[in-house]
């Protein structure tokens, strides 16, 4: 008798543990706080992958909470703590100059999870409770670099422009190295394909300035730039693209409903694998590391599907060869033979890891024939200007 009633009460705790661990499911609340809202292609990519995660998590409207056009000042601490007061217990932002009051949030909400896209700082704060992230984007735009030398190298068989013409323009937001990083893979990418390729950089001051990303797209344009790229967040490049029926490869999600007669490819972070990698350790009750990346092997980086109508012949298959190289190892984006700075190649180059206020380089990144992007912490330390592109002008912003 006393066996059946030991197995009844064990039988009623596992029920009741289960229980409060769906209950725990229930009551779990994410808040998401971005710069801009959806007309920005960058902060939709945000949005879109909570979504996404939200359907895979099995989660409610009512356990998501994003907070849109929250700049990155103080008032970013403040929708911290409305998010907290809310109930959320893990909370994204999206943008770089958010860290610094999500630190602050950090250190006076202990019991919330604070998970910061694009920062540098978590590995050298070392709070248990904040954490950075972000993808080897740099994969993605070598890959579709590789799309838009593919481009050129049929331009130049047409005859439409000679092989010193190929030159390609790519309208930035800041020379911050997570621009300059995604900048030198698409170079790369298309070199890779096309050995005589140039580039100029135009600089905007800013991540979302529709007018100043068109004028720089029309600038690049007007200095014989057959083809252009974009690390900036509106739909500014790619409308003047379109309108001068210059060839596009655009950021964050494709463009082609808007642009179909100049939109290749474009690349982007899929955030729901991390959104998901981050409320599945919380649930479970495992650490999140204070830097996480990921590439194309991890679903973390993806292209959009190739435009076939203003792609060159035979891009699909190409650069999914190059995607396969990339998730076997065998293509190293960065690799010291792809690139020389004042006509040297490099065996050694300290980066800036550990960011402080002198920006000091402090830590060694090339080792094994690379540059060991996003290796050292997640965010991207290449700052490097390489032969081959031209800056047009800089801004490092305020």
């Amino acid at each position: 008798m006393k066996k059946v009633i030991m197995l009844a009460l064990c039988v009623l705790a596992v029920l009741g543990m289960t229980a409060c661990g769906k209950d725990k499911e229930k009551t779990l609340k994410i808040g998401l706080i971005c710069l801009h809202d959806e007309n920005s292609t960058y902060d939709k990519n945000f949005i879109d992958a909570m979504k996404e995660a939200q359907k895979e998590l099995g989660l409610s409207d009512d356990q998501i909470v994003i907070k849109t056009n929250i700049p990155e000042g103080s008032e970013c601490f403040d929708a911290c703590r409305d998010l907290v007061d809310r109930g959320c217990t893990i909370i994204f932002a999206d943008s770089f100059g958010h860290e610094d009051f999500m630190i602050q949030a950090a250190k006076k909400y202990k019991d919330v999870q604070f998970c910061h896209a694009t920062g540098t700082k978590a590995h050298t704060e070392k709070l248990a409770n904040f954490h950075n992230a972000f993808a080897n984007i740099y994969e993605g735009r070598y890959a579709a670099g590789v799309a838009a030398g593919l481009k050129l190298n049929e331009m130049i068989e047409s005859g439409k422009i000679t092989a010193d013409q190929a030159v390609m323009g790519y309208v930035g937001a800041y020379t911050y190295a997570e621009v300059i990083s995604g900048f030198t893979s698409f170079y790369l990418g298309a070199r890779s394909v096309c050995p005589s390729v140039t580039m100029k950089v135009q600089y905007t001051g800013s991540w979302y300035d529709e007018t100043k990303e068109k004028e720089a797209a029309q600038a690049l344009i007007d200095k014989g730039c057959v083809l252009i790229s974009q690390h900036a967040d509106s739909m500014g490049a790619p409308t003047a693209c379109e309108t001068a029926g210059v060839p596009n490869v655009s950021y964050n999600g494709s463009t082609v409903s808007a642009c179909p007669n100049t939109f290749i490819v474009s690349s982007r972070i899929n955030w729901a694998k991390y959104y998901a990698f981050v409320v599945n350790s919380v649930k479970e009750g495992k650490e999140i590391p204070a830097d996480w990346t990921g590439g194309f092997a991890e679903g973390s980086v993806e292209l959009s599907a190739i435009n076939e109508k203003a792609a060159a012949a035979g891009t699909t298959d190409k650069v999914n060869a190059v995607i396969a190289d990339l998730k076997a190892g065998k293509i190293k984006v960065f690799s010291t033979d792809t690139f020389t700075v004042d006509g040297k190649k490099l065996d050694s180059y300290k980066a800036d890891i550990d960011t402080d206020e002198k920006f000091e380089k402090d830590t060694e990144v090339i080792a094994d024939g690379y540059f060991h992007e996003s290796e050292k912490r997640s965010a991207p330390a290449f700052d490097l200007c390489i032969d081959g592109i031209e800056y047009l002008n800089t801004n490092f912003g305020d």
